[in-house]
């Protein structure tokens, strides 16, 4: 896959915010979303001798059959420190060379982290998608701000998360009896666009197929 020029990873922290408030003008939160969808890629990261080599995985399914098609992991030293909200500037660099290596270009990515349920609307899976000029979803594990109404426990039900007054994602629940995961718009992807793609990616676990197996890559020996 070929991955555009993009900015410098060499920032200082208020540099990198200030970035951030720049390009989240650039997010797009409707849907432009190639027709048919035929691959989604799941994006995940790991870390390596006390977190100073950065380990990324990316695993590439059809859709909507979600099987494997091909992966990739790649590392690099890892350039930035671990601050909450400003995740995107330790990721992406070796997202980016893991993404490099794969043949096969995604129609739609579902990133490990948030899109724009985030403090200044840009996470991860928002800042990837502006990169790379692609859609992305944020599916996250854990709440980075705003506050939900209780999730019912039925697979599909969903409650927003509201953040200053505004929707910025979605409290889903992917499995009876789990914890929802954290949904958002990351680029290109409407908030109902997002919720539907991700049950679809999650027909069993807790997690979409593609993040689970992209998580289960980023960990494991290769």
């Amino acid at each position: 896959m070929k991955i555009r020029k993009h900015h410098s990873w060499v920032l200082t922290v208020e540099e990198a915010i200030a970035l951030q408030e720049k390009l989240t003008k650039e997010v797009i939160t409707a849907d432009q979303i190639p027709q048919p969808v035929r691959y989604v890629a799941g994006v995940d990261m790991g870390f390596e001798s006390a977190g100073t080599i950065s380990r990324a995985a990316v695993a590439v399914l059809s859709f909507p059959a979600l099987q494997l098609q091909e992966y990739a992991i790649a590392r690099r030293p890892t350039s930035f420190p671990y601050i909450p909200g400003l995740l995107s500037f330790r990721e992406i660099p070796a997202l980016l060379d893991a993404l490099e290596k794969i043949n096969t270009t995604p129609d739609l990515i579902l990133c490990d982290g948030q899109g724009i349920a985030h403090p200044r609307r840009l996470g991860i899976a928002s800042h990837l998608g502006l990169i790379l000029d692609m859609p992305t979803i944020g599916v996250a594990k854990s709440l980075l701000v705003g506050k939900h109404q209780e999730v019912p426990n039925i697979k599909g039900s969903w409650q927003p998360i509201i953040h200053r007054k505004e929707t910025i994602g979605a409290a889903l629940r992917t499995r009876v009896g789990t914890k929802p995961v954290y949904i958002s718009s990351g680029h290109r992807v409407s908030l109902p666009t997002a919720i539907d793609y991700v049950l679809q990616c999650t027909p069993k676990y807790r997690l979409p197929e593609t993040t689970r197996i992209a998580d289960k890559l980023s960990k494991s020996d290769d």
